[in-house]
Parts: structure tokens; sequence; C-alpha cells
């Protein structure tokens, strides 16, 4: 066969023109496979652990994090928190939290790694509402003047301690869950990781 006449340098070009297309659509038609296996952000947002900065938290303050679509309360208790914990015995569904599935250093009248820091979902346990926050004692709360502090629900009248731990003679049948957590450091949490025995 007979090259003569033949436009070797345009050849070439539309060689590697038609080459760089393919390739172009290839990859085109691969990215939609790729992506598929890769998780989405919903689908990390839904299992992946978070970190929070705990480093601001004032004694008192309260801060809300998203874990799993759920609102996460981190409670910083003053000691005056701590000790209207104490003496609720009598008036608690489950005063040392041992019912509930939980971690085990949610257990006791702290339920918490470290007493000072709460750590809980913020979600009744009867319908899923989302309790307010009466953390002040006495009558300003509206809940009476012997109120310790704690958590109402106004859905359904629920009231929780300054732990979490569900009053008697409520709808909810258990108190507000402990989810995993770990100390990444003494100002950093990771929520979604469970704190490994002995270490704090």
């Amino acid at each position: 066969m007979s090259t003569n006449g033949v436009d070797k340098k345009r050849r070439r070009f539309l060689v590697n023109l038609t080459a760089g297309v393919g390739a172009v659509g290839s990859g085109f038609a691969v990215a939609p496979f790729v992506m598929s296996m890769t998780p989405s952000e919903r689908a990390k947002a839904a299992g992946a652990p978070v970190e929070v900065d705990i480093s601001k938290l004032e004694p008192g303050q309260l801060l809300t994090v998203k874990w799993r679509g759920k609102p996460v309360w981190l409670l910083n208790r003053t000691p005056v928190m701590m000790d209207s914990l104490k003496g609720l015995a009598d008036i608690l569904e489950d005063p040392e939290s041992t019912d509930a599935e939980q971690p085990t250093y949610a257990k006791g009248i702290a339920r918490a790694i470290k007493p000072e820091l709460l750590v809980v979902v913020g979600l009744c346990t009867h319908l899923g509402c989302s309790p307010d926050k009466k953390l002040e004692a006495g009558a300003g709360a509206g809940l009476g003047a012997d109120w310790p502090g704690g958590f109402f629900c106004p859905c359904h009248g629920s009231k929780f301690d300054l732990s979490g731990r569900v009053y008697k003679n409520v709808p909810a049948p258990r108190n507000l869950p402990v989810p995993p957590y770990s100390f990444k450091s003494d100002t950093e949490i990771v929520l979604g990781i469970d704190q490994k025995e002995g270490v704090a």
C-alpha cells in the first residue's frame, strides 16, 4: 500500500486525539463504578467517629454535637452539680445505672469516665423527643423548689437528673444512653470509640 501523499503529522495528531478522547470517555464510564465502591459522606457521618474539642467547655456549660444523626450532650459539671447527684437514689428508677446497655464506665452515679464530664445522647428514652435542659437547681427551672437540676422532656413529662438518670413514675423506661467515647487528650474526646478499660 502506497503512503504517497499522506500527511504523517496529521495522521499522528488524529491518532493521538482519538486515543485521548477514548481515555477521557473510559474515565467517565468507570467513574460511577469507582464512586459506588467508596462510602458516601452520609454513610461516613452515620458511623464515623467524631472528635470533639472540649478545651473551651467551661464548668456548668453544655455542648451539643451530632453523632450518628443524634444530638450528644457534653456537660462539664461543677462541684455543686456533682453534689446534687447524691441522695437521689429513692426517686430514681436505676440510680446506679445498671440496667441499660452501655459502656462499663457509664455505671454508677457519675456515669462517666471523668466524673465532671457527662456524655449522653440527648433523646428521651420514651419516644425520642429532645428533653429541655433545666440545669439550674430550684424553682427557677419551673419544676418546683426541690428540683436539683437536670433534663425535662416536654413531650410526656419524663425527668432525668444531671447524670441522665431517669426518675421513677415517668414514661421514660431507661436512663439517657451513654455513647461509646474515649479521651484522645485532656482537651479532646472521640465519640464512637470506646475507652479502653483502665485508661483515662
